[in-house]
């Protein structure tokens, strides 16, 4: 693990701050630190980023192969309706 130095505004501090106490009253342990509440919040923005990738990536895919897909998708039905 890296050591980081960062800036950060005393609004946003105090809000880690007491989400740090409600960690440490939650788990009924030692104070929860400041950079436990960052890791987690760093966390879970990088895995909603590497999720909004996929959901483009997989939107450019649908988009490049609409025309097919809904070919597909008619003799599917096609197919079904004569079942």
């Amino acid at each position: 693990m890296k050591t980081i130095a960062i800036s950060i505004d005393e609004a946003n501090l105090a809000a880690i701050d007491r989400l740090a106490r409600a960690a440490r009253r939650g788990r009924g342990q030692g104070r929860a630190s400041r950079s436990e509440v960052i890791r987690q919040a760093v966390g879970e923005f990088v895995a909603r980023h590497r999720k909004r990738e996929r959901e483009e990536s997989d939107r450019k895919i649908l988009a490049e192969n609409r025309e097919r897909i809904e070919r597909q998708v008619s003799a599917l039905v096609a197919e079904q309706a004569e079942l």
